[in-house]
């Protein structure tokens, strides 16, 4: 009796030895796409991908090899223009501080030097110098006032490089109206001390050290700054 066809074959209509290749096809199947897989994200990374497109940003940077140009908006301290006025006006105004200080303490001792009973029997010469101390001091508190009044009116309306550009000679003299302030003070104190020689060597060494300190130094540093940029 022939053999029934069927027996050899399974229920799909195929010899078993078939069945067995075509699993061991699929258990084959699965590593080759996954190694597939890889190879098509190194591919990716090789070829201009994520991988790449992040180096490239890094090497950008102001840290790059490349060298890009900075933005105009940053300075070499890293802060931009905006910063940078805010952090300047800042220090105007902390500088300022220490400058009314000295501003508030000369004025109350000119102010209470007029209700002493020795202040009337003044010469015409000694209450002149008086009022010339008064008034520059008035000058002096103004002037070193005036940039915290306008930080404080106009900070809201974006106008910082006004207020440090303007403000920064506005102190400047207001510095010279304290010096010549003192000066005429100590000269004063002097005269009515000493006489009128004290006075004269009092006053030129007050207004020669105000001179060098405040302004011929400040000057010569900046003289020196330059000189070595130049070179």
């Amino acid at each position: 009796m022939p053999d029934d066809p069927n027996s050899a074959m399974g229920f799909d209509g195929r010899r078993p030895d078939e069945h067995g290749s075509a699993g061991a096809n699929g258990l084959a199947g699965g590593p080759p796409a996954q190694a597939s897989g890889a190879e098509h994200a190194r591919g990716t990374a090789e070829s201009g991908g994520p991988a790449e497109v992040g180096e490239s940003v890094r090497d950008s940077g102001p840290a790059g090899d490349s060298a890009a140009e900075v933005d105009d908006d940053v300075e070499h301290t890293g802060e931009t223009r905006n910063q940078m006025l805010q952090r300047n006006v800042g220090e105007l105004l902390q500088e300022l501080r220490v400058a009314q200080a000295g501003v508030q303490i000369l004025f109350g001792f000119l102010l209470s030097v007029v209700f002493t009973g020795r202040f009337h029997d003044a010469s015409g010469f000694e209450k002149t110098l008086h009022l010339l101390a008064v008034l520059l001091t008035v000058a002096a508190t103004a002037l070193l006032i005036a940039p915290a009044a306008w930080h404080r009116m106009l900070f809201r309306t974006g106008r910082r490089e006004q207020i440090l550009r303007v403000g920064n000679r506005v102190v400047l003299v207001g510095f010279g109206c304290l010096a010549a302030a003192i000066t005429v003070t100590v000269a004063l104190i002097a005269k009515v001390s000493f006489g009128p020689v004290a006075m004269g060597l009092v006053g030129g060494m007050a207004i020669l050290l105000f001179g060098l300190l405040w302004f011929a130094v400040p000057g010569m540093l900046a003289g020196d700054q330059r000189r070595r940029e130049g070179h």
